[in-house]
């Protein structure tokens, strides 16, 4: 795991853009702590900062160039297979001077050039200089798990691992206030825009070539609607034992590591797993949760602690309170780089924290639910296409709901809230109940937050290009395929890999082996989720292996205790300094009336879920 960055100049401009770069890898220091390089060329710049994971020797360090010094390569990732690529390669008459897979991946490149990609069984964000044609390469892994960033101006590419690093360079900072738009209705800001106007995020599974003054852009994997009908026709129980074959196969692959390795426990399903496949291809697996001291509700570690001793692991449990969560907030918010509002970043900061105390490596079980229906919201969507009389009852009873108490913050009100947004849905059509469904705000509410209306057009071309795997006649899978477009890299990837490399942990995700993913897209739906279980595939494929504590419990997920921040410890921070009136109007950003109305009722006897909007 690593961090790049670099740029691509068609005037030249090598001496002028050093110090930038230099700087750029700078801020990428916690992703890559272990070592920093540098490549110059007449119009180009390479730095990599290194994390070491396999061959941990100066053979393994970058940029990496070839014999004949016609290919560089910087590279952020692992590669899976590249030991079976290796032995490809030795055939066609390669030799080696490392046994690390970057420099498989170089010589990959110099065999098949962008096909190589084809080949790649991993994630990764890379790019490769080709001195002979002056052509730079750069590439982002299938499902974007590792992310990858860049500015063009017409005269000079930018690229880096990071937002922050990336404005090192003389990249125009403007915001874009379609993504601020989009950021308060998702709590997060949609691949492939960022918050400044000029600089876009690499869509997963797509490459850039630069050459001369000519920018390509070209996907080369696309998750989508053709399916494999052998798959497709599998019963449901031979299903299970592919997709128990694929799933350990996909972890079988993910514990390669020359450094100290674990996994991320947390109690339920997918991370158990993980966990129970891992411990039969490695002994005395170490194991990480967290608990929460001031929130019992939320803590899992029960649970995590029945799998860890079914397995026999070394578990480790890290228990926090409020206090702990609030110390860390300036840190885990200062690494950000542009607005995120997951309020779970502090748990999951936290968590890596500790882990990378005793491993450099950990396995985790994101990806499953966007996958294999694991959410609420796809519960929900089951039963709205489903009808009934239930749906007809609660279709017309929005105005009702609308007038009772709804939030999080006790079972009774947080069961309203679900049925106020559940009535909700059911009076929209398939597209934009999705819309609604993913969004923490109503389009006419993101937007009465911001002085900006101007943004109208561009915002609906966004949501169109968003949607548009769905239909409204179309299937359930196609929900699914639209939440790994969308979900996947905007929200849970980006958290997970922020977090993990501030603080210099590397995060594999054995769910979104590509191999997996184009086999589960491939089911039918009725295979994920039914009347009676979200991921269903995956819960009866691993019953007999698993505690059964585990199972016909709520999910409860994580909430933090922003409300009692907010009116105690964070209350001068936010009423007399972030939204103070001068700083609002002096910003020109947002619509003071409206953040007046949330900071009166976040201070109301009846606050409901303002405080997420507040934060």
């Amino acid at each position: 795991m690593c961090g790049i960055s670099g740029y691509y100049s068609f005037n030249n401009q090598n001496n002028k853009l050093e110090a930038n770069l230099r700087a750029a890898s700078g801020q990428l220091s916690k992703r890559g702590p272990d070592s920093e390089g540098f490549f110059f060329d007449e119009n180009i710049g390479l730095a990599h900062r290194r994390l070491s994971i396999l061959d941990t020797s100066s053979a393994g360090s970058q940029p990496m160039t070839t014999d004949d010094e016609r290919y560089t390569l910087i590279f952020n990732g692992e590669i899976y297979n590249f030991q079976l690529l290796r032995k490809d390669l030795i055939s066609k008459g390669y030799s080696f001077q490392s046994s690390s897979d970057t420099e498989v991946l170089l010589k990959m490149y110099a065999c098949y050039g962008s096909e190589c990609l084809q080949y790649l069984n991993g994630f990764f964000a890379f790019a490769v200089y080709d001195k002979a044609e002056n052509e730079l390469f750069i590439a982002r892994d299938r499902m974007g798990i590792k992310p990858l960033l860049y500015s063009f101006d017409g005269e000079t590419l930018y690229f880096a691992s990071e937002l922050k690093a990336l404005l090192e360079f003389p990249v125009k900072r403007e915001l874009d206030h379609s993504s601020l738009r989009q950021f308060f209705q998702f709590n997060y800001i949609p691949t492939p825009h960022s918050i400044i106007a000029a600089v876009k995020k690499l869509e997963p599974g797509t490459y850039l070539k630069i050459k001369g003054k000519s920018l390509q852009r070209k996907a080369f994997f696309q998750l989508d609607n053709k399916t494999d009908a052998t798959v497709a026709s599998l019963s449901y129980e031979d299903a299970k034992k592919k997709l128990y074959e694929h799933l350990d196969e996909s972890v079988r692959l993910r514990l390669i590591s020359d450094v100290p390795l674990g996994a991320f426990l947390s109690g339920g399903i997918d991370s158990s797993c993980i966990v129970a496949l891992a411990a039969g291809h490695t002994k005395n697996l170490n194991t990480f949760s967290i608990g929460f001291k001031d929130n019992a509700y939320f803590d899992e570690t029960y649970y995590a602690n029945l799998v860890a001793q079914k397995y026999n692991t070394n578990h480790t449990v890290f228990k926090l309170s409020n206090d702990d969560l609030l110390a860390h907030i300036d840190d885990l918010l200062n690494y950000m780089d542009e607005p995120f509002a997951d309020p779970s970043l502090a748990a999951v900061y936290i968590l890596c924290k500790e882990t990378r105390k005793k491993a450099t490596v950990a396995l985790s079980g994101d990806g499953a639910d966007e996958l294999m229906a694991g959410y609420n919201k796809h519960r929900a969507e089951w039963r709205a296409r489903k009808g009934g009389a239930l749906n007809s009852l609660l279709k017309y009873s929005k105005p009702i709901l609308s007038a009772l108490p709804k939030s999080r913050n006790n079972k009774y009100s947080d069961k309203i809230r679900q049925a106020y947004r559940f009535s909700e849905g059911l009076n929209l059509a398939d597209r934009e109940r999705y819309w609604r469904w993913c969004s923490y705000l109503s389009e006419q509410n993101a937007s009465e937050l911001l002085i900006e209306k101007g943004v109208q057009k561009d915002f609906l071309q966004r949501k169109d290009e968003i949607l548009r795997f769905l239909d409204d006649d179309g299937d359930f899978n196609d929900v699914l395929r639209t939440d790994i477009h969308l979900l996947l890299p905007g929200q849970m990837l980006f958290k997970v890999d922020h977090m993990s490399m501030a603080n210099s942990l590397e995060v594999r995700v054995p769910f979104l082996d590509h191999n997996l993913v184009e086999f589960v897209n491939s089911l039918p739906a009725e295979y994920k989720i039914d009347k009676n279980l979200k991921k269903r595939i995956l819960q009866d494929t691993f019953r007999e292996i698993l505690p059964q504590e585990l199972y016909n419990r709520p999910k409860h997920g994580f909430d933090v205790p922003l409300l009692s921040w907010f009116k105690k410890e964070l209350n001068g921070l936010i009423m007399n300094d972030l939204l103070s009136d001068d700083f609002i109007e002096e910003q020109g950003i947002f619509n003071y009336d409206a953040i007046r109305a949330l900071k009166q009722k976040m201070m109301s006897s009846n606050p409901e879920d303002v405080h997420a909007q507040i934060w």
